[in-house]
């Protein structure tokens, strides 16, 4: 009778355990991805700074979720508002060591204002976590 007790304990615990493990693992998915976002943003940040002497970043803001509202994925998108003297092509020629550009995940655009903002999309480390749902 005490063995069957401790089975049917077991049974009953088990679903609320495993439960707590997916709901760790997808707080632990979504700190990892937001560190992955902090990082990038940091990582252009420097590189701005260290290629384009007369930068001046006006904003700096990053976004981990699903951006594009396709599909269930998480992205890590990073875009720095800056000033400089410098054009669009030859901010490109300066960061292309560091970046490969396209119109999607990275992109150097004009604003109206005179501005210039990069942007950088990269797919999360734990892409299929549920801040991507």
């Amino acid at each position: 009778m005490r063995r069957l007790k401790r089975s049917g304990f077991f049974i009953l615990f088990l679903p609320c355990m495993l439960a707590v493990i997916w709901t760790a693992y997808e707080i632990f998915g979504m700190w990892a991805n937001h560190m992955a976002t902090w990082k990038q943003t940091n990582t252009l940040q420097e590189n701005l700074e260290k290629e384009i002497s007369d930068i001046v970043i006006i904003n700096v803001y990053s976004e981990t979720g699903n951006t594009s509202g396709t599909g269930n994925h998480v992205d890590c998108l990073s875009s720095v508002l800056f000033s400089t003297e410098m054009q669009e092509d030859e901010i490109e020629d300066r960061m292309s060591k560091y970046y490969t550009f396209d119109e999607e995940s990275c992109h150097v655009d004009k604003t109206d204002d005179g501005y210039y903002s990069i942007n950088i999309n990269t797919s999360a480390p734990f892409a299929d976590n549920i801040e991507g749902h």
